[in-house]
């Protein structure tokens, strides 16, 4: 949900996608990260369970071929299109993040679970400052402002144009990795053979 803390970038995002593009060459020398690599090194452990289903949501959205582990490929593309891409691109992907089985159409407990997990992990990792409202009343005003046709879920059609068209509402629905604090850790920078 809402998150605060910020990273400072250069012309376009180039330095939220060095540093997100650094940190993968580190953490997964191979180019490739599984599941449980995924959850280690990129949530910190934050959060506990429901860290760990949102951990794994996120992954299964990068792994865009269904192949189980995510190259440096899929995992740039992703971050590259959310530092970078339109509204309409981020809110797409923020929307496979959300559509939890994948049929197309986003359910109040699909909803209701992602924002438990992100506020509970962004206030673990003291990115996020509380958010007045709970999961649940996150989840009801979200589904009063986009289920138009009131047939209790939200399609792809209703998540973007509902997010357009209401600041609040997109601040709680996208997903955008400048706002994500990623540190360089101290140690060797593969790209320079030096240490930090």
């Amino acid at each position: 949900m809402g998150q605060a803390a910020t990273l400072p970038c250069r012309r376009g995002g180039s330095y939220v996608m060095e540093l997100h593009e650094w940190k993968f060459i580190i953490e997964c020398p191979s180019g490739l990260i599984t599941l449980h690599e995924f959850q280690k090194h990129f949530c910190n452990g934050t959060g506990g369970s429901e860290s760990a289903e949102y951990a794994e949501q996120i992954f299964r959205t990068l792994d865009n071929n269904e192949d189980g582990v995510v190259d440096f490929r899929e995992y740039v593309m992703a971050i590259s299109m959310l530092v970078e891409g339109s509204a309409v691109e981020k809110l797409r992907w923020s929307f496979k993040l959300y559509d939890k089985d994948r049929d197309g159409a986003i359910t109040r407990e699909e909803m209701r679970e992602i924002m438990q997990a992100v506020n509970k992990m962004g206030l673990a990792a003291d990115l996020t400052k509380p958010n007045p409202l709970t999961a649940e009343e996150c989840t009801n005003r979200i589904f009063l402002r986009l289920d138009k046709d009131n047939n209790a879920v939200i399609s792809l059609e209703e998540f973007i144009e509902g997010a357009l068209d209401d600041d609040w509402m997109r601040e709680m629905l996208a997903c955008d990795p400048n706002t994500v604090r990623v540190e360089r850790p101290a140690g060797k920078d593969p790209a320079l053979g030096t240490h930090g």
